[in-house]
């Protein structure tokens, strides 16, 4: 469970920030609401849909808030851009699993994107002896925000909602 939720924070750093403190940025994500589909090999929980209502503001308030997030429990971030989309390489630790990840993005941050992650995580209480991982992000544009909804909103699994504007919960989530 630690090294899912390892794996859940550094795929999600990525995945909702608009930049890290490599050489490229991701690009601004189209304001509306996203659904993006979580599926992570070999996971007892392989599967976790969330829906995130975000504009051009809630992208650019996650790349400066995740940032100093990420340079706290990742001693390597960086993504390039490649011909077909963008690379990310990263090693993070977090509650004493070391998470090193490379993934791929592809798509466009307009209509659909997709991030194909494989990770090797290593520690923690289950042991050193390290596990493989493969997540899939497969984000897409819904349209507009629901009524109810404001930029920043995530609706997880299960109903329970939180608004990435309020970080310090976020990082209260996270193990020590």
């Amino acid at each position: 469970m630690t090294r899912k939720l390892a794996l859940l924070g550094s795929t999600l750093c990525l995945a909702l920030s608009a930049g890290s403190a490599g050489a490229d940025e991701l690009p601004v994500r189209k304001a509306g609401l996203w659904e993006m589909k979580l599926v992570t090999s070999g996971s007892p929980v392989p599967e976790m849909t969330m829906q995130h209502c975000t504009d051009e503001t809630v992208d650019k308030e996650m790349s400066n808030n995740v940032s100093p997030m990420a340079k706290q429990i990742c001693a390597k971030q960086e993504i390039k851009k490649t011909a077909t989309g963008y690379v990310s390489d990263s090693e993070c630790s977090v509650a004493g699993v070391s998470t090193t990840s490379h993934a791929e993005i592809t798509g466009d941050f307009n209509s659909a994107y997709t991030m194909k992650t494989t990770s090797h995580a290593q520690g923690g209480v289950a042991g050193a002896a390290g596990r493989d991982n493969t997540t899939t992000l497969q984000a897409k544009w819904l349209g507009a925000c629901k009524p109810d909804q404001k930029p920043g909103d995530i609706v997880m699994p299960g109903g329970f909602k939180m608004n990435m504007r309020d970080m310090d919960k976020l990082k209260a989530l996270l193990p020590k």
